[in-house]
């Protein structure tokens, strides 16, 4: 429902009014007795007299009565849209010119570019001159392109306090950036307006914008006096979770930069100080939001209407310090829970930590003790597990509580928690040289890290390098440790793995509250074992801030959804885009580097607008992006490049951003319930090759046999095809729906099957699971030729039309149950008897489209690992094998289905 803000009634503004003033009244009560608080908590805000030089669009401009502008129509309004009529790329020549100035805006620093300008090839009299000469002419003219929200400048004073440099605070007005990306069309199809549980506490018709707010504090450098910066990035929930999950969608943006003063005091305060900064900071950047979460505005959706709209903040992803500094309190306290320091080891979810518990804590404090004499009111905070900072930038913002909103994040307190803690237990009871060969001598998969030099000399890591770990450190400490101690680990790994789900069920989150509680039933065995040590030798608790957290999760997951939404892995890689790779392209003086990287983003975001919104204008086309469903089954596909694809699909390549999975369901082969679909290339790697020729090669002595009864089995003993040639590839791809989303295509995977040769003396292939069309069981196989019968001469059956594999089998010997520790299927090689009693390992062939899965094998090393195998042979020295259910997260949730 869509309400104009001028037919609101005035009953439901007083009865919004009335369920406001309580809280209001309170926060009145309390700045009240916080002299600070009047004061600006004494930290005045003094905004440039000058012109505002990241003041980069026109004031506010009217439309025509009745007129409801999204972001690109708004462009409309611009004070030079007028001379775009006959030039859409004003105050650029042409487009030509227009491009190349992207392309060194994005390229090079302002030197460079002021060089390359110089260039006499680029001056030639017998080409046409460009209409700027230097890098500052050149963005002169993209400052006069169309924009999105201004930047200011605002100078924090601390009163009282010195600081080694001037406080400058770059910012946007947060409400405005919602305002552009509430209404920016390019997300019209992946928008949602899904009630939340407050929408009863607001007026009739109202909608909910959900903020979802991420910061991080990083360095940008190590020289130039080890400069830090501390952004914030802002998205709304209202934009599908899958594309804000990705920061090359662009859902995110960037609202401010805000300083860490180095204040010139006793190091115990400079913390608390800056931290007070920080609160201030966010404040002054966020006071429209909130002003908007308790009366609301209006705002206009990518289709163009206009919507009577509340901001709350909803989730804030960050790190757990910054997470304490948020919720304001120490670092022996829990930011979401009243748990402290001696109870995160407890396996006890213990009560939310309210923010109206805080606000009134720090409101008694604060009449006993004056905020501003730092070392007392520091103290008297720590007694109560609170950090200092006596007003939080929350305070007033409506329907907003940390204990929410402080959302669980699965970088940090999933896989970081993983490395810290779980992997170092399994280092130290194995040993480091142990433990780097058994991951050393793992089979090398297409797309996951392989570990040549081992694990245990990396002291620090990337996420995708602790999936990693994760995905196979059960399996492979299984023979030295003992069974308890392989399932605690185990236990733990299956709730980073049922955490990260992207659906969830009441049974579901039962199950993972069992498992983190099987964990600390099991938990005594780390101590026993000695393998949780510090510095100073081993450690007899568990008091880790993170294993706290963990009980979170289950609290978090009916509020805010799925945690994996919210991991500050994609704030992580803002931090790259928007700090350390735009640091080549400034000066690298200190005094002028956010002003530099401010000016960069924005030319960045502007010509990444301008370049869709010129192409929709030069081709008459309208800047309303209307809902359409044809790329529902990519999953990875830009929202930008969806609608270019479906109205000027031959402009894409005129657009740089990440291209969408290869969908092969399209023109694959497909299984017989065509929930997978596999892909060959045209050219095989081998062609009209005969069966004898391939046994000499691959060396199967068995493989002649099999394709003759294979072909006779599918066409009679009579077939004229057994004489036909073969032709042979080296690997195939294969590609799955999610199994908790089956309209979603995941990346294919690759299936390897080369044949021996120098490098890999047995050949180098892996292993799928597959059904059998015989007896329609599922089985684990070894591929060990992909290959074909050849298309010329006459019409091939459809049964040998397709690829075929030759796989070698494995049988069960274990079964999870059967093995409660590890939890994993044991299996083995399966052997034939020959007739001169000789074993040799059991093959069949199949069909490509059997295959169901791709997986993953772990050797059974046993007491101490084979130093004679390699990651090349161990697949063929060793004979037992566990059948990996952590590969990926898609084969786990698969798993547990039942496959058997």
């Amino acid at each position: 429902m869509f309400v104009d803000t001028a037919q609101r009634s005035l009953k439901d503004l007083e009865q919004l009014s009335s369920k406001l003033e309580p809280r209001n009244r309170y926060l009145r009560g309390l700045k009240s007795k916080l002299p600070s608080i009047v004061a600006l908590m004494s930290f005045n805000v003094e905004r440039d007299s000058s012109p505002d030089p990241y003041n980069f669009i026109s004031d506010e401009v009217s439309f025509r009565a009745g007129k409801s502008p999204n972001t690109f129509e708004h462009m409309k309004a611009h004070d030079y849209e007028c001379h775009r009529t006959h030039n859409l790329y004003y105050p650029f020549v042409n487009r030509e010119e227009w491009e190349l100035a992207k392309f060194l805006s994005d390229n090079l620093n302002q030197g460079q570019i002021t060089q390359f300008l110089k260039l006499l090839w680029v001056r030639s009299e017998t080409r046409k001159p460009l209409s700027y000469v230097s890098a500052h002419h050149m963005f002169t003219f993209m400052d006069a392109l169309p924009k999105g929200p201004k930047w200011h400048c605002t100078t924090i004073q601390t009163e009282g306090y010195i600081t080694t440099h001037p406080v400058h605070l770059i910012w946007r007005d947060a409400l405005e950036v919602t305002w552009h990306i509430f209404g920016n069309p390019v997300f019209t199809n992946d928008m949602e307006f899904d009630p939340y549980e407050i929408q009863d506490q607001l007026p009739p018709g109202a909608t909910i914008v959900p903020i979802v707010l991420a910061s991080d504090k990083t360095p940008v450098t190590c020289q130039t006096g080890g400069l830090k910066m501390h952004p914030m990035f802002l998205t709304t929930a209202n934009i599908r979770s899958d594309i804000c999950m990705k920061a090359t969608m662009h859902a995110w943006s960037c609202i401010t930069y805000m300083p860490i003063p180095q204040f010139v005091c006793h190091p115990d305060f400079c913390l608390l100080l800056q931290a007070r900064i920080w609160h201030r900071c966010v404040d002054i950047v966020c006071e429209n939001l909130k002003i908007a979460a308790a009366t609301g505005t209006s705002m206009v959706d990518p289709s163009g209407h206009s919507r009577y709209l509340f901001t709350p903040l909803v989730a804030y992803t960050a790190d757990l310090p910054e997470q304490q500094m948020i919720a304001c309190v120490s670092k022996n306290a829990s930011p979401v829970t009243l748990a402290t320091q001696s109870q995160f080891g407890d396996g006890v979810m213990y009560p939310p930590r309210h923010g109206n518990t805080t606000i009134e804590t720090l409101h008694q404090l604060c009449q006993c003790v004056d905020p501003w004499k730092v070392q007392q009111f520091q103290e008297e905070a720590k007694a109560l597990f609170l950090s200092g900072v006596q007003l939080p930038f929350w305070c007033n913002w409506c329907y907003s509580d940390p204990a929410y909103f402080l959302a669980p994040d699965v970088l940090h307190t999933l896989h970081k928690f993983f490395f810290d803690h779980v992997f170092k237990w399994c280092e130290e009871v194995l040993g480091a040289d142990e433990l780097d060969s058994r991951f050393h001598r793992q089979h090398k998969h297409i797309g996951t890290c392989h570990f040549s030099q081992g694990v245990s000399h990396v002291q620090q890591m990337t996420g995708r390098e602790h999936l990693d770990i994760q995905c196979t450190i059960v399996a492979t400490i299984v023979g030295i440790v003992e069974a308890d101690f392989i399932h605690a680990v185990c236990v733990l790994i299956d709730f980073i793995y049922q955490a990260q789900s992207p659906t969830f069920t009441p049974s579901s989150i039962t199950a993972m509250t069992s498992s983190l509680a099987e964990f600390h039933r099991f938990k005594g065995v780390i101590i026993n074992t000695e393998a949780r040590r510090g510095t100073s030798g081993p450690i007899e608790h568990f008091e880790i801030p993170k294993l706290e957290l963990l009980a979170s999760f289950a609290r978090a997951i009916p509020n805010l959804g799925t945690p994996i939404q919210f991991t500050s892995e994609t704030s992580e890689c803002m931090l790259i885009t928007h700090c350390k790779s735009p640091f080549v392209q400034t000066s690298h003086q200190r005094a002028s580097f956010t002003q530099q990287i401010v000016r960069l983003l924005d030319c960045e975001d502007t010509a990444r607008q301008f370049d869709l919104y010129a192409l929709l204008c030069s081709k008459t086309l309208s800047l309303n992006n209307l809902i359409d469903n044809e790329f529902e089954e990519v999953v990875d596909i830009d929202p930008a490049f969806g609608w270019i694809m479906r109205i000027a699909s031959e402009n894409v390549s005129r657009f740089q951003g990440p291209h969408p999975v290869c969908n092969h369901f399209f023109k694959g082969l497909l299984s017989e319930d065509s929930s997978v679909t596999f892909h060959v290339t045209v050219a095989s790697d081998l062609a009209d090759k005969s069966p004898n020729f391939l046994v000499q090669l691959y060396h199967l002595l068995n493989f002649p046999n099999q394709l003759r009864s294979f072909i006779q089995h599918v066409n009679g003993s009579e077939s004229h095809f057994q004489t036909r040639l073969l032709k042979v590839w080296n690997k195939f791809r294969l590609q799955l729906h999610l199994d908790l989303h089956p309209c979603l295509v995941m990346p294919s995977q690759q299936v390897q099957a080369h044949l021996p040769s120098e490098a890999y003396p047995f050949g180098n292939c892996d292993i799928v699971l597959l059904r059998t069309q015989n007896d329609d069981q599922v089985v684990v196989a070894q591929v060990q030729m992909v290959f074909g019968l050849s298309t010329r001469g006459s019409a091939l059956p459809p049964k040998l039309a397709g690829p075929l594999l030759y796989v070698q089998l494995f049988e069960v010997i274990l079964h999870p149950k059967d093995d409660p520790a590890v939890m994993m299927y044991r299996i083995r090689r399966r052997f034939e008897t020959g007739p001169d009693c000789t074993q040799a390992r059991l093959g069949m062939i199949v069909s490509l489209i059997d295959v169901m899965h791709a997986i993953k094998l772990i050797p059974e090393y046993g007491g101490r690992v084979n130093r004679d195998v390699t990651s090349v042979t161990s697949l063929e020295l060793y004979d037992t094998f566990y059948l990996n259910s952590f590969s990926d997260k898609e084969w786990y949730h698969s798993l547990h289905a039942d496959f058997w």
